[in-house]
């Protein structure tokens, strides 16, 4: 049994807080890792691959954006939540910029680390379990069964998170959804996030599939709506 549990990697400096974090998870079914460092971390992600990363921006040496950033480039479907502090907007930017999947502000209650961890999963099991299907608008391919995203047959690298943005755009082609929208389909409608988070993973796909990030053709920003996809069947 214990093969199959969920590998979750908590990466806190404040050993109160990470003791707390990992035995809620490990009571909750979890196989939990610690790491009091980044470098800790990175050295054990490349011993053991955890599906999800709990990672605290704070840290001694290697800070957690740079973290995040090493661990989404050597594993680009895990699940990254990054823990910040109240008064930290640029870092939950930073963050999301760089590829963490969520968020946490502290302080936090374990339960809903639990829950935001569930949800993520849910969204990557939910997407391999589709039966092979291959979307495809113009120059854009979205492959549901392997996972992978492609642009004129060459093959992007989109985190979890970015795939099910691309996957409600294709979906629904030239329609526009709202901030509001976007985050009820894509994370969920327990998610209790701001709507900055739309925005900063809508800008990290255009700086992926755009020829011209700062002049967009594939997304669309429909001003006082949000976003929709402009791609030629």
């Amino acid at each position: 049994m214990g093969e199959d549990r969920v590998k979750v990697l908590v990466v806190e400096d404040e050993s109160s807080i990470r003791k707390f974090l990992s035995i809620n998870l490990n009571r909750e079914g979890f196989e939990v890792l610690e790491a009091s460092s980044g470098e800790e971390a990175l050295d054990i992600i490349k011993r053991v691959e955890p599906r999800v990363v709990v990672l605290d921006v704070m840290l001694p040496g290697i800070d957690g954006l740079e973290v995040c950033q090493s661990i989404r480039k050597a594993i680009p479907n895990i699940v990254i939540i990054m823990l910040t502090a109240k008064s930290q907007d640029m870092d939950k930017i930073m963050g999301l910029e760089l590829g963490a999947d969520d968020y946490m502000v502290k302080p936090f209650n374990p339960l809903e680390v639990i829950a935001r961890i569930r949800a993520n999963l849910r969204k990557i099991d939910n997407a391999k379990g589709q039966l092979s299907k291959t979307l495809v608008i113009g120059e854009l391919e979205l492959d549901l069964e392997a996972q992978k995203f492609y642009k004129r047959g060459l093959e992007i690298e989109l985190t979890p998170i970015e795939f099910s943005l691309m996957r409600m755009f294709i979906e629904n082609n030239n329609k526009a959804f709202s901030r509001d929208e976007i985050l009820n389909i894509v994370w969920g409608k327990s998610y209790f996030g701001d709507m900055k988070t739309v925005d900063v993973h809508v800008r990290r796909i255009r700086g992926k599939i755009e020829d011209d990030p700062s002049n967009p053709h594939l997304i669309e920003t429909v001003w006082g709506v949000g976003y929709r996809l402009r791609g030629e069947k």
